[in-house]
């Protein structure tokens, strides 16, 4: 940087108590999501909370150990979760704090049209470059638009956070006041991959051609996914976030990029989290495009890529097709997130294909997650006029142009067989017709393969 812009950063310098001084009570706060989480800062306004009443704080994915959720803390801050994780559930559940209901891509609006106007926000940015810009790293999604709506903000420099290319910089003379961090960023191990995890990812895979552009999650499933497609040709990924499984297949020559129909030769993606291994292959790393969530996930910009797949997950399905991914009857204990901004997107791309996910059992078998209803209380999340594919360890459920009836026997088909007759019974109480009338089943009761009504 020239003498000019070191002067200019070195002026903003303060401490975290110091910097988080400059809130005034009351004040509306946005921070950063995943594990770009500022935590520093947060912590600092946790240990200064006697200096506040009534802070009103939004995020999502939070990362910490979420102090500021904690009991007794009430009176000090009132955090609003536009993402439900494990880290506030129980707050958001027993009334501690908010769940605010909004697409993934929806979110920028928020505060750009004032529905929650900004005070202050609160981020973690890579250093600065030679011309004072720092990237917004491994969180873009909505903390870049709703930043530039804050009339402070409050950054934490930290030199490990990796420099990703695309629409992601705050210039330095744009921070208020500056922290600087040294420690490592905030990491998430992949998970473990068992048999169940493993079926389904052969079968989700088995639904991608070569020239897909993909969206993928995080956890055992996409991974799983993603261990499927070594034999795969030009793939590209557009998608929320990336882990750690996508590297492998960059630089093994199956994600190319290529036959992208949108930004070519770019992976598109709006935040990350993985390891170490993930944040060295994002940073500097001109093919990774980090852009806004607003751009990233609106359906129509997802649709402009051809043979667009998105796949994603739920908590129960019911036997028309109607999705939650977010709540245990009247329990949240997840969000809205992206999963219908890329299933509508990728429903109108042209040949494009949107699944969901799951394994046909939760709580160690105890429970089917093929459902005759979904909870009491449950939101849906995705109608059922927007699924395509279902697939778990049983097979795969085509639900598109089929009726009721139809939806309920495919769905029935890949449940896992000790729930069957339940949902048979249901089935044939519904509909008054038989689940085994040879005009519509192919299989066998109990198969559990893949099966096609006519």
């Amino acid at each position: 940087m020239s003498l000019k812009l070191e002067n200019l950063y070195k002026s903003k310098l303060l401490s975290a108590d110091e910097a988080v001084s400059k809130i005034n009570p009351g004040d509306n706060i946005v921070f950063g999501t995943g594990c770009a989480e500022p935590v520093m800062l947060l912590h600092a306004l946790v240990k200064n909370r006697e200096r506040y009443k009534s802070l009103h704080l939004y995020s999502m994915l939070p990362r910490s150990d979420g102090e500021y959720v904690q009991e007794g803390m009430e009176k000090y801050f009132h955090y609003n979760s536009l993402f439900v994780s494990k880290g506030v559930r129980d707050a958001v559940n027993s009334g501690r704090a908010d769940y605010i209901p909004c697409f993934f891509h929806e979110m920028p609006r928020l505060f750009k049209e004032g529905y929650i106007p900004l005070d202050v926000s609160l981020i973690q940015v890579s250093k600065p470059d030679n011309h004072g810009f720092c990237s917004f790293g491994i969180s873009n999604d909505f903390v870049k638009p709703a930043t530039e709506c804050a009339k402070i903000v409050i950054a934490e420099v930290n030199e490990n956070m990796p420099r990703v290319l695309g629409d992601s910089f705050i210039h330095i003379s744009d921070i208020d006041y500056i922290v600087r961090n040294d420690h490592p960023v905030a990491e998430m191990a992949p998970s473990k991959i068992g048999d169940v995890e493993k079926k389904i990812g052969e079968y989700c895979a088995s639904l991608i051609e070569d020239g897909s552009t993909l969206q993928l999650g995080i956890g055992a499933i996409p991974d799983a996914v993603l261990s499927f497609l070594k034999n795969k040709k030009d793939l590209g990924i557009h998608s929320e976030m990336i882990s750690d499984g996508i590297v492998d297949l960059v630089e093994s020559g199956v994600i190319t990029n290529k036959k992208k129909t949108l930004k070519p030769g770019k992976i598109v993606v709006t935040f990350l989290m993985g390891t170490q291994k993930l944040y060295d292959f994002v940073n500097d790393n001109a093919m990774i495009e980090s852009d806004s969530v607003d751009y990233v996930n609106d359906p129509l910009i997802i649709m402009k890529n051809y043979k667009m797949v998105c796949i994603n997950s739920c908590v129960e399905v019911d036997l028309m097709g109607q999705i939650t991914a977010e709540s245990v009857g009247l329990k949240q204990i997840s969000g809205v997130g992206g999963q219908v901004d890329f299933m509508r997107g990728a429903s109108r791309a042209k040949d494009g294909k949107s699944i969901i996910a799951i394994p046909s059992t939760a709580k160690k078998g105890t429970i089917s997650k093929i459902v005759p209803f979904l909870s009491e209380g449950a939101g849906v999340t995705t109608s059922r006029n927007d699924v395509h594919y279902v697939v778990t360890e049983y097979g795969i459920a085509d639900l598109r142009g089929k009726s009721l009836k139809e939806r309920a026997r495919e769905l029935i088909n890949i449940a896992h067989p000790k729930f069957r007759d339940e949902l048979i019974g249901e089935f044939e109480k519904r509909f008054n017709s038989s689940y085994y009338d040879k005009r519509f089943f192919l299989g066998k009761k109990g198969d559990g393969e893949k099966t096609r009504a006519k």
